[in-house]
């Protein structure tokens, strides 16, 4: 897969050989048979490793777990929770920027798209990078669990401090392993209206990750998005 993978280089260093591994091999052989058989599958493929591609390890200062990509036409971009502009901004995320407005006074912006968080340091990262279209959860249990622990285990462990942003159980668990010594792990109900009034509105993460960082000497997340994109 390695081959044909949009990765910024940084990344390509620390995951190029898990690639060769067998559950990466099927993985590949997966997407392209569903895909031979007519599946639409999302992100499109220059997409799929969107957020590695954006944060690269020497940039990351916080990461938010997500589960799969959205599975509808058009929104998924390979960022968690972040939709392609001009499209309709998803329910987790219109709560996501209620609590940002709550909590640090941010300006809604007219769309959902999260890639200047991507481009200044905030890993959103999916736990699931593919899924087709209409079928929520279509490409669960298929390998890309093992690669996205391993990501989640090279920030771990690397030299600098970083926020966790766990919202809702399935992070939690894909976060057991990080160590609270060294990181700040921030954990809420997930943002679903399913979920939100149990905890995530006022968990106040956005405020708490910048305080933390900048009590390190590091740069504070502008989570400001511009209006339009």
């Amino acid at each position: 897969m390695s081959g044909n993978v949009q990765l910024h280089p940084e990344w390509l260093r620390v995951l190029e050989s898990e690639f060769e591994q067998p559950y990466m091999i099927a993985l590949k052989r997966f997407l392209l048979e569903r895909k031979a058989a007519g599946a639409e599958i999302y992100p499109p493929g220059g997409l799929i490793f969107n957020a590695l591609d954006s944060t690269p390890p020497s940039r990351v200062r916080v990461v938010i777990l997500g589960q799969d990509p959205y599975h509808g036409p058009g929104q998924a971009h390979g960022l968690c929770f972040s939709v392609r502009p001009g499209v309709r901004v998803p329910p987790s995320l219109v709560n996501i920027f209620k609590e940002l407005r709550e909590d640090i006074g941010f300006d809604i912006p007219g769309h959902g798209c999260l890639q200047a968080w991507a481009d200044h340091g905030v890993l959103l990262l999916n736990a699931v990078l593919t899924v087709e279209r209409g079928q929520a959860g279509a490409h669960q249990g298929k390998g890309w669990e093992r690669f996205t622990d391993r990501v989640v285990e090279v920030v771990n462990g690397g030299e600098r401090p970083v926020v966790f942003m766990l919202w809702g159980s399935q992070a939690q668990r894909k976060g057991a392993g990080i160590d609270r010594n060294r990181h700040l792990v921030l954990s809420a109900p997930h943002p679903s209206p399913l979920s939100a009034h149990r905890g995530f509105f006022g968990c106040r993460h956005f405020s708490k990750a910048n305080d933390w960082l900048e009590e390190r000497g590091m740069t504070p997340v502008d989570w400001r998005l511009p209006e339009k994109m």
